[in-house]
């Protein structure tokens, strides 16, 4: 099997006389495929999109993105196929409007006007935000303003979008909003989605699931595979959903749930079949 991104034993560490942030870490993204990553800060969760994104290069190991080795030479290269949104979209704002903005990143491409008017209109009319060409970024709400920063992303037409922790400062509005577009965007375009975060709703949405614990990867699988270790992610500090918690207390209580909702509606399904039973 060929995977559009691949780790290949990485170690990194920002100075020499430091510990090692990332410790021989090894896993690969498919094609089409939604990974989340989750662990505490400093487990490592950004300085891999940094380095699959070529903004770093790893001391040890090597990274292959779409067969490509990620190197000095190669990073534009790079660059093209994956794509980053970050936590604060205006740290990504460099237009006096929202339609400037997302050409910014097709002009250092060298991409042809007409072209480059088709995929503004094409990438803002995927996020909901058409409406707002001729807006002043810094003026737009959060929400607004995320929608943007992915449109921006978009415009380059990468294969990859990194979201690193893109909806932390946006209310559970605006992060279901958000997540809700990246999905659909996802779906219609056949984007690989690699997402960075501490939401666990963002999580349980995620096909495949990257547990980093001190630099290393510690657990890996589906959602439901990582959330049913719940004493092991307890141990090392980490959160499970709320429905995970409240299928464990139920199940203490003598209801024999039989697998690991992810959301209420597994949840509830899951409770009108025992009542059916019964």
């Amino acid at each position: 099997m060929s995977y559009f991104i691949e780790f290949r034993d990485v170690s990194f560490r920002y100075r020499e006389d430091q510990p090692w942030v990332l410790k021989d870490v090894s896993f690969n993204v498919q094609s089409d495929e939604w990974l989340a990553i989750i662990g505490h800060n400093g487990s490592g969760k950004s300085t891999i999109a940094k380095l699959m994104n070529g903004l770093l290069l790893p001391q040890k190991g090597e990274i292959l993105v779409d067969g490509v080795q990620v190197t000095e030479d190669t990073i534009w290269e790079i660059r093209k196929k994956v794509g980053m949104v970050f936590q604060n979209p205006d740290n990504q704002f460099v237009g006096t409007t929202v339609k400037d903005d997302v050409a910014f990143g097709m002009e250092n491409h060298g991409l042809p006007r007409k072209l480059m008017v088709e995929r503004i209109q094409t990438s803002l009319a995927a996020v909901g935000m058409n409406d707002y060409e001729a807006h002043e970024p810094h003026r737009l709400s959060g929400g607004q303003k995320q929608r943007v920063a992915i449109a921006s992303v978009l415009a380059v037409a990468p294969q990859l979008i990194i979201l690193d922790e893109a909806t932390a400062m946006l209310d559970p509005k605006g992060r279901l909003e958000i997540m809700e577009t990246i999905r659909n965007v996802q779906e219609d375009q056949d984007l690989s989605l690699l997402t960075i975060t501490h939401d666990l709703q963002e999580v349980v949405k995620a096909d495949r699931v990257i547990v980093m614990n001190q630099g290393s990867k510690w657990l890996e699988g589906t959602p439901r595979d990582v959330f049913s270790e719940k004493d092991k992610l307890r141990n090392i500090g980490l959160d499970t959903p709320f429905v995970t918690k409240l299928a464990a207390e139920l199940s203490a209580a003598g209801l024999p749930i039989q697998r690991e909702p992810l959301n209420h509606q597994e949840l509830l399904e899951d409770l009108w079949t025992l009542h059916s039973k019964m």
